[in-house]
């Protein structure tokens, strides 16, 4: 039987060859073409992938990705090489995991000339149904085809046949405004013929813009927040609704992810509904299937009275819920809402349809980093220290994570007191400790858990408690034991001096940023005593330890190298900022000393770990 818009009788070639000139397209690069070519390279990851047109002895390829030379200079293939001629005879998608071990394929050309092994080519078709070509997928290696690849490619195809019948139907729409100069009737009937052309031309085109917008912009979303930004901007030309919500499914309810740059007022009435709430988007969870509610009569006739009242409030007309399948469950529900009466045709659904797949996607990944985010806070504030409760010195502490990695890392503060002098007695004095753990991720996280813990029982192993006998000792056991242990540290312990009220200061330095001591008259003194820092290259060293007499009233102020190293700032600069801040605010509590400290010296978002502690003895 002949394709719809074709004679019998009359030569398929011929109609092709038109069709194509129409479109504009010959062995020539084409930037729409070639970006098709792309997507198909990358969300397939194959390295070879073309636009394949079928001319009368040869294909040509307006768009390609990885085609090797002479091949990618003359955009064309012959005929000897091509398999896109089988998907245009068919008129049905070809797919090879083999070409040598295809009785068709195995002596084509092809195999040697452009490493074709696996293939997959999905039609291309022009409004009519008349196959065109093929959008094509190459391995260099034998591959099964995931239905899930052949999925995507079919969607790709399906978006690059609506961009062919776009310029088709464009070249045509030119064609006819020359025949409406001819004649007034004719004129006025063509005209009406193209402006409806024109519209289901840019809406075919909105749909593959959609989806292709949506596999770019949806596959490097970091997080919820992020992938409810992009939904934003997403729905654009004919047919953009008033409102794109995005709920995701939490045990027996649905949350509502608020846009986080915009304050919608539907976000702001309803943030949470339980599953069992008669509303499209909780159908749509219940039932696991697209819900579409077309006009205000459908709302009221299907749905709870407070459905029809929040729409009414809302004034949305028209919905379409989505669910969001992830890969093991159901995720969620899109809700594409609509002011005016909004008639969702096949294509459209389909296009809102795919689309939900790639917002799935996204919404399954933010999940997962938001849960492993979240997992990492609890890990790291769970290896932080709890402060001990000193009755005589005040003490406190701040710790910020890394922007990147994985929110954990290597900086860490400890304090504690020693053993009583006596059986019954007051605790002893107080050792206080911040170190840093070369890097900022799990693997940092987990040295420093074992350097806090040698230190501790080097310490409580030697007594009096020298800071350097105990970081002698963790020298010796990271120079025998089997880990990489590197970083820096200041152990030191505070005694109360014979007679007080003033306090005694020893410490031990190994390559870590000062201490800065304020003393009650003002001043602000660095304590730079410090030998070598951390690492099992470097061998045991004998560390050394240093004292300082603390007057009444001294502060304390121990810190990471987060603090101060910023990148395109010096660190001179960022130190003497530090202490003129600490010299203004230093008679502040301790809580709010190291608050105006972050809120000036800490980025937003840090690149490095954070560790402040704060002390002050009465």
């Amino acid at each position: 039987m002949p394709k719809q818009g074709q004679e019998s009788g009359a030569d398929p070639g011929s109609a092709q060859r038109r069709a194509v000139r129409l479109a504009g397209l010959s062995a020539a690069s084409d930037t729409g073409m070639d970006r098709f070519a792309r997507l198909v390279s990358r969300l397939l990851r194959v390295p070879v992938a073309f636009v394949s047109l079928v001319e009368e002895d040869r294909q040509i390829l307006p768009g390609l990705c990885g085609l090797p030379e002479p091949w990618a200079g003359s955009r064309a293939l012959p005929l000897s090489h091509s398999l896109c001629r089988y998907v245009v005879a068919s008129g049905q998608p070809l797919v090879v995991p083999d070409a040598r071990a295809d009785d068709r394929l195995r002596t084509n050309p092809a195999i040697a000339d452009l490493g074709l092994i696996a293939y997959a080519g999905m039609p291309l078709t022009d409004a009519d149904g008349l196959v065109l070509g093929s959008l094509c997928a190459i391995d260099h290696e034998p591959r099964t085809w995931g239905d899930g690849e052949l999925a995507d490619l079919k969607d790709l195809a399906a978006a690059c046949s609506a961009e062919l019948c776009l310029r088709i139907l464009s070249a045509q729409s030119r064609s006819a405004q020359k025949v409406l100069e001819t004649a007034r009737a004719a004129a006025e009937r063509a005209w009406s013929d193209a402006e409806r052309l024109e519209q289901e031309a840019q809406a075919g085109m909105d749909h593959a813009e959609l989806l292709l917008r949506a596999s770019e912009e949806l596959a490097q979303t970091s997080g919820l927040e992020d992938v409810r930004r992009r939904l934003r901007d997403l729905f654009v030309g004919v047919g953009k609704p008033s409102y794109v919500g995005l709920l995701v499914a939490d045990e027996d309810e649905l949350h509502r992810v608020a846009d986080p740059d915009i304050e919608h007022s539907v976000e702001r009435e309803v943030l949470t509904l339980p599953v069992s709430a008669a509303f499209p988007s909780t159908r749509a969870m219940r039932e696991r299937r697209a819900v579409f509610v077309p006009d205000r009569e459908a709302l009221v006739a299907g749905y709870s009275p407070e459905a029809v009242g929040f729409f009414d409030r809302m004034g949305f007309t028209t919905v379409l819920c989505l669910p969001l399948w992830g890969s093991r469950a159901l995720l969620g529900v899109l809700a594409v809402c609509w002011a005016k009466r909004h008639e969702v045709g096949v294509t459209e659904r389909a296009t809102l349809t795919a689309a939900s797949g790639y917002i799935a996607q996204a919404v399954e990944r933010a999940l997962y980093l938001d849960e492993r985010i979240s997992v990492a806070r609890q890990l790291q504030e769970a290896m932080l220290t709890d402060l001990p409760v000193a009755d005589h010195i005040e003490i406190s502490a701040l710790y910020e994570p890394a922007a990147v990695g994985d929110m954990i890392g290597g900086d860490w503060y400890d304090a504690y007191h020693l053993p009583p002098a006596s059986p019954g007695g007051e605790p002893g004095a107080l050792m206080v400790t911040v170190g840093d753990i070369t890097g900022h991720d799990m693997h940092a996280a987990t040295i420093m858990g074992q350097i806090r813990s040698m230190l501790r029982q080097a310490t409580l192993d030697h007594p009096p408690y020298s800071p350097a006998t105990a970081l002698t000792a963790l020298d010796t056991a990271c120079s025998i034991l089997p880990f990489e242990a590197g970083g820096t540290l200041v152990h030191a312990r505070l005694d109360l001096a014979d007679g007080g009220p003033d306090w005694t200061l020893t410490w031990s330095n190994a390559g870590h940023p000062p201490p800065l001591l304020l003393t009650p008259n003002g001043r602000v003194t660095l304590l730079e005593e410090h030998d070598i820092l951390l690492h099992r290259d470097l061998g045991p060293s004998r560390r050394t330890e240093a004292q300082r007499g603390l007057p009444s009233g001294s502060t304390l102020l121990f810190y990471t190298d987060g603090l101060i190293e910023r990148r395109g700032h010096d660190i001179d600069a960022s130190l003497a900022q530090l202490v003129a801040l600490l010299a203004r605010h230093g008679d502040r509590p301790l809580p709010e000393l190291l608050h105006r400290i972050s809120k000036r010296l800490v980025a937003p978002a840090p690149g490095d770990d954070v560790v402040v502690l704060a002390l002050r003895v009465p």
